[in-house]
């Protein structure tokens, strides 16, 4: 008689925000290939024989494990709401035969992104009966949420932290012409005077229907290293010289055709300048000689399209004599 009085389903969920955009968050979960890095039960039997079907993320996608600790089972994807949340099915095998639902969402905050990690479902007498002796579920489970939860914290702020600098060599710098806006920084805060600069440019651009013709760049007219104080000039490319109003704080310039030496930066723009210090060491070194013309740096790819900052490319380029 107890045991048939006890609840006929259960459901509890853990919550931890991530300092890391909701898409990438999203994207790690959203695909089983990758559960293996943040699964707290993988993590307690390594050698478990894991399988997919034929699609691993989005809906439909599955994924199967096999070992002594774990038992057999599989898990199904069967929803997904893109950056806010996943539906999906849980299936126990061996010991015993049971049925899940396991739910994430995804939640944009002021600290990062809060992912909530739950499970729900319906128990059988039987059920009920051994977890009379055994503990709840939440009891069992709910503290290998919290090890997944934080094991996949760690997993993406690791790969965040990914960067490479590549010294590609001297080369030859197209030229054109572009829209630039000019004003001083400091190291602590170039991002957001950058990103002022930028969206005041693109007003610009927007208002007087001048179509850009590249991605984003910053000219170094003067740098600092003593106090860190920076002059800069942020530009977009464009195809045609403009002539713009006396009183405009968004100017026309002009890069010539220009021998340069170019090194690559695969990673957050925070590494910016170990790959800067390795440029300059490389020119000392090889005895290379700065042309008179300011370095530059081009921003490759759209941060918006890559969520993983560990992916965002950046081009620098030192002009030579």
């Amino acid at each position: 008689i107890y045991v048939a009085v006890q609840p006929n389903d259960y459901a509890f969920s853990r919550s931890k925000t991530i300092k890391a955009p909701v898409s990438l968050l999203f994207n790690e979960v959203n695909d089983f290939k990758n559960w293996p890095n943040f699964s707290p039960w993988i993590e307690q039997e390594p050698d478990a024989k894991l399988t997919y079907g034929d699609k691993t993320s989005g809906v439909d996608g599955t994924y199967g494990w096999n070992g002594e600790i774990l038992g057999e089972g599989n898990m199904k994807t069967i929803a997904v709401e893109d950056n806010t949340s996943i539906a999906q099915k849980i299936q126990f095998i061996k010991p015993f035969e049971s049925e899940s639902n396991i739910n994430w969402t995804f939640e944009t905050t002021d600290e990062g992104t809060k992912v909530t990690w739950g499970m729900d479902g319906e128990l059988d007498f039987m059920t009920k009966f051994a977890l009379m002796f055994a503990g709840s579920i939440e009891e069992s489970t709910g503290p290998d949420f919290e090890r997944g939860l934080f094991k996949l914290d760690s997993v993406v702020t690791a790969s965040m932290k990914k960067f490479s600098v590549n010294i590609d060599g001297e080369t030859e710098y197209g030229g054109g012409f572009y829209m630039y806006k000019t004003t001083s920084a400091t190291g602590t805060n170039i991002s957001q005077v950058m990103g002022k600069q930028y969206g005041e440019i693109m007003s610009y651009m927007a208002k007087n229907n001048i179509v850009s013709n590249g991605m984003p760049f910053t000219i170094y007219n003067e740098m600092n290293t003593e106090n860190g104080n920076i002059i800069m000039s942020n530009a977009i490319p464009i195809l045609n010289k403009v002539k713009v109003e006396k009183d405009s704080e968004v100017l026309c310039g002009f890069i010539p055709k220009i021998k340069v030496l170019k090194t690559t930066l695969k990673g957050n723009y925070t590494n910016l300048p170990k790959a800067w210090e390795a440029t300059m060491k490389h020119i000392a070194e090889s005895g290379l000689v700065q042309a008179d013309m300011p370095p530059f740096e081009i921003y490759t790819n759209d941060p918006g399209d890559f969520p993983n900052p560990a992916d965002w490319v950046t081009e620098i380029y030192i002009p030579l004599k």
